[in-house]
């Protein structure tokens, strides 16, 4: 069969990565058109348009970047419908995703939705575009079959959550030896600092992560960096000598860590599955914090705590997110009582996220739908 799967940032590549290989097991002569990124090339997709050609990202670059957004509307639509394929699969970016699956589905697509816009959180009212515009839907969150199923009357598929393959497939690195590949000091435990991945979510939330540094001599700080992002864009940042950057190796990276700084996101969620105590940050600019305040109707921004409903992990949010403050929430999780008491959460989250194979099953499911 022929498949057109549609990714827009570097998690979504993640992801349709696996969904690839599990295709191709499931279906051996599968014809895969994508966008994506280089893992989902390297998974056997034939790479239309790369997602670091489409990460815009707060209101004003939106705006600012519009008329581009609709020429890769137009240039997606066209590519379909020139590739004809038997179903399109939208991997997350709902704000590109919802658009491309009005058309598609209007013009006899199967459209099926990996991984589901998150209108739990905000503009809910987006439901009715799902319902009528997707055939099929896999969620990966435990909440959000309850939320489709009992609230909006739209029957769903929970498949788990990608991201636990993804960490126990991939091969770990002993913290020394990583140390060592990557120059660090062997003797200093690793504070990981996760600033995200867009550049101006990057800018916003470095400086403030780097303040902290002074107050702990005794650990080192590495700077996760983004594959999206080169060398010389953190070249600013890493003027102080106790600060180092390992780029596209995340995992590596916080297996090796004592403890991370993490933006608001699905780093979260890896954080805890790979059992490292954190601090959840978030700051955007005045403009887009005000507008998300009013759309944005959660108890919590990260994954973690909204699995778990309750308070897990500390967030620090725009105004609170201050050295004073992470300084101070940085050494509480430093300390081993308050370690033991996360790490028993963390395993009680992953247990509550339905276990491994959800490419498989989604994978399974795409062809059956089909």
């Amino acid at each position: 069969m022929k498949y057109y799967i549609i990714a827009g940032e570097a998690s979504g590549d993640l992801h349709g990565s696996n969904l690839i290989k599990a295709l191709k097991i499931k279906d051996p002569n599968a014809d895969i058109r994508c966008w994506g990124g280089d893992l989902m090339q390297q998974a056997g997709g034939t790479l239309v348009k790369h997602y670091k050609k489409l990460a815009f990202m707060g209101f004003l670059q939106v705006i600012t970047s519009i008329r581009t957004i609709f020429k890769n509307i137009a240039f997606c639509k066209e590519d379909i419908a020139n590739f004809n394929p038997d179903v399109v699969v939208f991997i997350d970016y709902s704000g590109f995703n919802l658009r491309i699956a009005k058309w598609a589905k209007e013009n006899n697509f199967n459209t099926n939705y990996y991984i589901s816009p998150q209108i739990w959180a905000s503009r809910e009212g987006r439901i009715s575009k799902i319902k009528r515009d997707i055939n099929a839907m896999y969620v990966i969150l435990p909440f959000e079959k309850e939320f489709y199923e009992k609230k909006h009357n739209f029957p769903v598929h929970f498949v788990g959550h990608p991201l636990i393959d993804a960490i126990n497939n991939k091969p770990t690195i002993s913290a020394i030896d990583f140390k060592t590949a990557h120059n660090l000091d062997v003797e200093k435990p690793i504070i990981a600092l996760l600033p995200g991945s867009r550049k101006q979510e990057v800018e916003n939330m470095l400086t403030i992560m780097l303040s902290v540094t002074k107050s702990f001599p005794n650990y080192q700080f590495v700077i996760a960096g983004a594959p999206s992002l080169d060398l010389d864009f953190y070249k600013p940042f890493l003027k102080n000598a106790q600060i180092k950057l390992v780029s596209n190796k995340t995992y590596d990276l916080l297996n090796s860590s004592y403890a991370a700084l993490v933006t608001s996101g699905t780093a979260t969620l890896e954080t805890a599955l790979l059992k490292i105590p954190q601090v959840v940050c978030y700051k955007a600019s005045w403009l887009s914090y005000q507008i998300a305040k009013r759309i944005i109707t959660l108890d919590y921004i990260s994954l973690v705590n909204l699995i778990m409903k309750k308070e897990v992990v500390k967030e620090l949010i725009q105004n609170d997110l201050n050295t004073k403050n992470l300084t101070y929430e940085l050494s509480k999780i430093l300390e081993n009582e308050n370690r033991e008491k996360l790490l028993e959460h963390y395993y009680e989250l992953e247990k509550k996220l339905g276990g491994k194979g959800a490419s498989e099953k989604t994978a399974t499911l795409i062809i059956k739908n089909v």
